[in-house]
């Protein structure tokens, strides 16, 4: 009985009292799964980014997401972080007629700064905050460099909605392991 009332006390359901034993805790219970969320940083769960230049043609840009099955693909100029473009963005191009095989994805790309980005050490809630508010189904996470007093960035990683859902399955699966 001991180890489980040890249980209970770390994951802040019961508190011990000295001389009395134990009574249930004012805090909410959800507490230990909240601080844990809080404290996932972007850097633990980020991915690779499919990143482009941004004279690719259009066409090349497609096939490049598809053959790495995202949704979003980061455009570059010179090393630094131009653009994105999305399967939206290349349905649109498609439907309006236009020649795949000569326009570059730089025409067709949203560019910096409307760019929504994060850094490795925002957090993984305040990404997941960004996607939804934004409606993306990623975000660069990016290193700021300064470079001929100019202020450019590094594509270093990406947040996507999946691997926000990664999280929340590896949660899932640690707290089951306790039942």
């Amino acid at each position: 009985m001991r180890p489980d009332l040890a249980i209970l006390t770390m994951t802040a359901i019961l508190e011990a009292r000295p001389k009395v034993g134990y009574i249930i805790s004012k805090k909410p219970s959800y507490s230990l799964v909240y601080e844990y969320i809080r404290n996932i940083k972007v850097q633990d769960i980020m991915s690779k980014p499919i990143v482009v230049e941004e004279q690719t043609t259009v066409y090349d840009a497609i096939l490049q997401l598809f053959l790495n099955d995202v949704g979003t693909l980061f455009i570059e100029s010179d090393g630094y972080l131009a653009g994105a473009v999305s399967r939206k963005d290349f349905l649109k191009t498609a439907i309006g007629g236009m020649d795949l095989h000569k326009v570059p994805v730089g025409v067709i790309m949203t560019r910096m700064p409307k760019i929504i980005l994060v850094r490795p050490d925002d957090t993984a809630y305040f990404a997941a905050e960004k996607i939804i508010e934004h409606e993306v189904d990623s975000l660069p996470v990016v290193q700021r460099v300064f470079e001929g007093g100019r202020e450019a960035y590094k594509i270093i990683g990406k947040v996507s909605k999946t691997n926000i859902t990664r999280v929340f399955v590896k949660i899932g699966e640690a707290s089951s392991s306790y039942s």
